[in-house]
């Protein structure tokens, strides 16, 4: 069903079902004997989901001739594309707090699981902000496995369409000191106004040295609706409700390198397929491109703090 402005979700339903997916794509990347990334949580954080299709997706079992678009080289493309994307942000924030920023948040966190599983610098204080009852999830989840975080964790439960900027602060944020703030895989789900005023938010809440990722994705403005119902279909088929196209936010919306540079940020970006010549991974054929385009991820530092864009 379409969006609403107070629509709201669980881990296996609507917007929280693509964050079950990502997480399934990272736990399988995570195995990936490359070892691009190592998300050692990813895996039973999605079994304790409990959506059979992305448990046997993670195992191996899932039968990808019996599934429309979902052959193996699209999977594999798919697997790729979270490696690279979240290898992207690991690097991030490692750079970030390398230059001594201790102050990080991460925006619609899901089952984001960075906060414990990076090796954070002593006194770093990782601030995850996303709806109640996705919070609630991952943090009772990850305790019943005896999981600990790597650094100080304050999960904020709160709808970033809500007042999430007074939330942080009152969660202890000091708004003086450096900070990194990492939206990924948001912005689609995002209302064009929605995103301005999130980059809005965080700007007025950033000194100087403060550091922003995040990606723009040049699809959504000539987004093909009937061709990804098509593909999520697959999805629905097998018990996922996940339906793409009524999901996102499509149409006209500012470049968000060209936003956040006109809000002081020095930023640059790199596209997927760079980053997938970077650590020699095959580029998809074109026959299995993403409808979404080409993927430009984002990262920079607030100008005035004597550092250049990180992409």
């Amino acid at each position: 069903m379409p969006r609403a402005h107070d629509d709201n979700w669980d881990l296996a339903s609507s917007v929280g079902a693509t964050a079950t997916m990502v997480a399934a794509g990272r736990a399988m990347a995570t195995n990936d004997p490359r070892g691009l990334i190592s998300d050692p949580f990813a895996a039973p954080l999605v079994r304790a989901v409990g959506l059979d299709f992305f448990t046997k997706m993670m195992d191996g079992e899932l039968d990808f001739s019996a599934i429309e678009n979902a052959t193996p080289v699209r999977m594999q493309a798919m697997v790729d594309g979270m490696a690279v994307r979240t290898r992207y942000f690991d690097d991030y924030f490692r750079d970030a707090v390398a230059g001594g920023v201790r102050q990080v948040v991460i925006l619609a966190s899901g089952l984001d699981s960075r906060a414990y599983r990076l090796d954070w610098p002593a006194s770093t204080v990782v601030y995850e902000i996303d709806q109640p009852q996705v919070i609630e999830f991952k943090t009772t989840t990850l305790a019943d496995i005896g999981a600990q975080p790597t650094a100080v964790r304050r999960a904020i439960p709160i709808d970033l369409r809500a007042d999430w900027p007074t939330a942080l602060r009152a969660a202890g944020f000091d708004p003086t000191a450096p900070s990194a703030w990492l939206a990924e895989g948001l912005l689609i789900y995002l209302p064009p106004e929605a995103q301005d005023r999130l980059f809005d938010n965080i700007t007025s809440l950033s000194a100087p040295g403060s550091t922003i990722a995040t990606e723009f994705v040049p699809g959504i403005i000539d987004f093909d609706a009937d061709k990804v119902r098509e593909m999520s279909n697959s999805f629905r088929d097998h018990g996922v409700d996940i339906d793409m196209a009524s999901l996102v936010y499509a149409g006209e919306r500012n470049h968000v390198v060209d936003y956040l540079s006109g809000k002081g940020w020095d930023v640059g970006g790199v596209t997927r397929t760079e980053l997938f010549e970077q650590h020699g991974i095959d580029i998809p054929p074109p026959e299995n491109d993403d409808p979404l385009g080409e993927i430009i991820f984002i990262s920079g530092r607030l100008a005035g703090a004597g550092s250049t864009a990180a992409g």
